[in-house]
């Protein structure tokens, strides 16, 4: 669906296709442990978290230079293009490329060739959120913030991602308030394996102002009433969760229960190459599934320009907003 949108739960490592991962991995004389394209898009129908994160893991063996990280962002920016997205806010995961020599100039400065040429060439403005690996030590993460500082300047905001479980928000609480010190805006990832007190922690402990994912908040029901009367914002991706076993199936998504009860949801991919859709598939598919009016639909895609971080151009947000009210449905 082609409707204007933000994306705004989208990690750049997790839009490597299988035909671009080929293609790095000759570039870069990296031999792959599959046979060809088919056989790893085969290997992309894992069954759990976990499994999908041992091969997004293994195949970032094929980004190594700048080059590399511009390639992989413009790919994505084109095909979000295509798909209606005017807005990206993307993430990217820099512990998982310093673990392997890959320095943070190189991975910063490759995605800012692609991101900061965006608009120009995709029509596509962009921010970029650098994620912690949450089970990764806080200790970690405090170097990996430390290590961004000379790229503050392309750097709009910090985010929390990886295995959920076992690892509290709290954990990262002085981290986070570091970057807020530093002024950068803050998410988090909870409540998708985590319980509906991560959400809480995540909003208490590391100020966060966005919720990736939350859908396990409709376990309490003061945690919704209190997400609906401060209007955190919940980037939601039905595509990811079926396949990562958090749902059974698109249809018993709990997207239009969450947004009866008034939660601000928008709508992602996630990690689009693995999980089956860019964010435009992902509108079709719950339209389609869970049988979502037309103003739904554009309730979706305002909510994911509210919810951008474009507080220093209203102008724009504006500008993005009567597109969406005057989008005509096919």
């Amino acid at each position: 669906m082609s409707i204007p949108k933000a994306e705004l739960h989208l990690h750049i490592e997790g839009t490597l296709e299988p035909e671009l991962a080929f293609r790095l991995a000759e570039r870069n004389g990296v031999k792959l442990p599959y046979a060809d394209t088919e056989e790893l898009r085969a290997a992309y129908r894992f069954e759990d978290l976990r499994s999908f994160l041992d091969l997004y893991y293994e195949l970032m063996a094929v980004l190594r230079t700048e080059r590399d990280f511009a390639d992989l962002a413009d790919a994505y920016l084109a095909r979000a293009a295509a798909q209606g997205v005017r807005h990206a806010e993307v993430f990217f995961d820099p512990q998982a490329h310093l673990a392997r020599g890959v320095a943070m100039d190189t991975v910063v400065e490759g995605l800012w060739r692609a991101l900061g040429s965006s608009e120009q060439n995709h029509g596509v403005s962009t921010r970029l959120i650098m994620c912690f690996l949450r089970d990764e030590s806080a200790e970690s993460a405090l170097r990996t913030l430390e290590a961004a500082r000379p790229h503050l300047d392309r750097i709009t905001g910090v985010g929390l991602d990886s295995a959920e479980a076992g690892h509290p928000p709290v954990k990262f609480r002085e981290v986070y308030e570091a970057a807020a010190a530093l002024g950068l805006r803050r998410v988090a990832h909870a409540g998708e394996e985590g319980p509906p007190e991560y959400i809480a922690e995540a909003l208490d402990v590391l100020g966060a102002e966005r919720v990736d994912h939350g859908l396990r908040c409709l376990e309490d029901p003061a945690l919704v009433e209190r997400l609906v009367r401060e209007r955190v914002p919940l980037t939601v991706c039905p595509l990811s969760n079926v396949r990562l076993r958090a749902v059974d199936t698109l249809t018993a998504h709990p997207l239009p229960a969450m947004l009866d009860a008034g939660l601000m949801c928008t709508l992602n991919s996630d990690d689009p190459a693995y999980f089956g859709g860019y964010v435009g598939d992902t509108f079709d598919a719950v339209r389609e599934a869970l049988d979502l009016t037309e103003d739904r639909l554009r309730e979706l895609a305002r909510n994911s320009f509210l919810a951008s971080f474009l507080e220093d151009d209203e102008e724009r947000r504006a500008r993005y907003l009567a597109e969406v009210d005057a989008y005509t449905f096919e």
